[in-house]
C-alpha cells in the first residue's frame, strides 16, 4: 500500500530533491535497506537521511517537501506594485531602468538600486522592459 503511494508521488513529482527523498523512504520501507545505507549510497548525511525520515513518517509525502521560506518582506504594497507593472506593460515604447526606478520612487517614495532591477530583452536585442525582479 504505502510503496504503491511512493511509486505514484516519485512519478509524479517534478522536485529532483523531493524525488531523492521520495526514493530514500520508499527504499527504506518498501526494499527494507537499513537507513544508513541508503544515505551513504545518495552520497548524504545520516543526519538528512533521518530527518526526512521522520518527516514522513509525520506528515506522509508531503512532509517530504520543502516548506515554503518567508524571505523579506517587500516594501512596497503588493497592489501598489501590479498598477505600476500594468502601466508599465501598457505602455509602448520600452523603458531605462533608471526611468522605472523613477517612477517607483515618485509613486511610493521607495528608492531601488539598479541591481535590483531585471532586464527583459525582446526582438533585435534591444532593451524593451525591465521590472523588479521581486516585487513586479
Amino acid at each position: 500500500m504505502k510503496s504503491i503511494a511512493l511509486d505514484k508521488g516519485y512519478k509524479y513529482e517534478h522536485d529532483a530533491d523531493v524525488k531523492e527523498r521520495i526514493l530514500l523512504v520508499r527504499r527504506v520501507l518498501t526494499d527494507k535497506q537499513h537507513i544508513k545505507t541508503v544515505a551513504q549510497e545518495l552520497h548524504k548525511s545520516r543526519a538528512w537521511a533521518y530527518k526526512w525520515y521522520k518527516r514522513y513518517n509525520d506528515k506522509g509525502i508531503e512532509g517530504l517537501k520543502n516548506k515554503p521560506r518567508s524571505g523579506r518582506p517587500s516594501l512596497l504594497k503588493h497592489d501598489l506594485m501590479i498598477k505600476i507593472r500594468k502601466e508599465l506593460e501598457d505602455s509602448d515604447t520600452g523603458w531605462d531602468f533608471r526611468q522605472i526606478m523613477d517612477i517607483i520612487q515618485k509613486r511610493t517614495g521607495v528608492k531601488y538600486h539598479e541591481v535590483h532591477i531585471s532586464i527583459d530583452c525582446c526582438t533585435n536585442g534591444a532593451l524593451h522592459k525591465r521590472y523588479l525582479r521581486r516585487d513586479l
